[in-house]
């Protein structure tokens, strides 16, 4: 709708400044033409609102000008209220920050909405943390906030998983993930694109040094890459099992990083069939978890790596 669209200009340019025509365009998906008719109908409806023609050109409000309108509708009024866990927020130290401010967005809402923005943050409610996930190392996000909005170099000691001992890195931060109830710092380390665990960073240092990204790259695109170096990491070996149809559903949670193909459960027999993908063939023991419950069908190797594991745990408790 075209009042949409002219409220979203308007909220663009108290909030960006100066904004060119393309850029106005490509973000409202209409064309340059269809803006600067936009900024006509703006101008005359008393918004001070001027272009300049020019290389760095662009389209500005007259200093100093401010609306209070929102011009939230029903939906998205309810959307602003559909909050992650406060966990999130408490890390970062802006639990108190996000309550202020929602108590403001509340009062700035138009009337007919408020009802039914309140009613929302008391029916719905995002807890981003697995279930089960067991007690978790404190993290301390100080330091590395600091760093990702200093724009400054970090020295780091970090421990890796299955490393007793923590290395150094010097890392170049983009900024801070969340997922899955797991912070990560996303940075370059070399001028590559690294991961780290918020939770296995042993000391966390700001030095003095203004950081280095790559030109024109940001948080969204390296994140995006290293999510999919995770995802789409190939597994060393893929694994055939049965699975006893009672425990199926459990099978699935406790495996489902590794899982490749698992069938639909038609109700049918005793067994399922499902096919997993290990890094390593000593993974395949994580199955003697599920003790008679699950069957590796293949490969040999697979089924003589799960025995070895059976009188490994054997052999322990005839010691005791």
């Amino acid at each position: 709708m075209k009042s949409d669209r002219l409220l979203s200009i308007l909220l663009l340019l108290q909030t960006r400044g100066r904004v060119p025509a393309r850029e106005l365009a490509e973000r409202l998906e209409v064309s340059v033409r269809t803006v600067y008719r936009d900024i006509e109908a703006l101008s005359a409806a008393g918004v001070p609102v001027y272009a300049e023609r020019g290389r760095h050109g662009g389209i500005e409000l007259l200093a100093g000008f401010r609306t209070d309108v929102t011009g939230l509708t029903a939906d998205e009024s309810r959307a602003l209220f559909v909050l992650a866990a406060e966990g999130a927020h408490a890390a970062l130290g802006l639990d108190a920050a996000l309550g202020s401010a929602l108590r403001k967005v509340m009062a700035a809402l138009p009337a007919p909405h408020r009802p039914a923005a309140e009613v929302t943050s008391r029916r719905i409610l995002v807890d981003a943390t697995r279930w089960k996930s067991g007690p978790r190392q404190a993290v301390d996000l100080e330091a590395l906030q600091d760093a990702v909005f200093s724009d400054r170099r970090l020295a780091l000691r970090y421990r890796h998983s299955g490393q007793r001992e923590p290395r150094t890195y010097t890392v170049d931060p983009y900024g801070l993930v969340a997922k899955a109830g797991v912070w990560y710092l996303v940075a370059d380390a070399r001028a590559r694109p690294r991961l780290f665990r918020a939770d296995r960073i042993r000391s966390a240092r700001l030095l003095d040094d203004p950081v280095r990204r790559r030109p024109g790259v940001e948080l969204a695109d390296v994140w995006e890459e290293l999510r999919r170096q995770v995802e789409e990491r190939p597994g060393g070996i893929e694994v055939t099992v049965r699975v006893r149809r009672e425990r199926l559903d459990m099978f699935r949670r406790m495996v489902a990083a590794d899982l490749t193909d698992l069938p639909e459960d038609d109700g049918e027999g005793d067994w399922v069939t499902a096919r997993l993908a290990y890094p390593v063939l000593r993974a395949v023991r994580q199955l003697l978890a599920f003790s008679d419950q699950v069957e590796i069908v293949g490969p040999p190797e697979a089924r003589a790596e799960l025995l070895d594991g059976v009188r490994a745990v054997g052999a322990l408790y005839e010691q005791a």
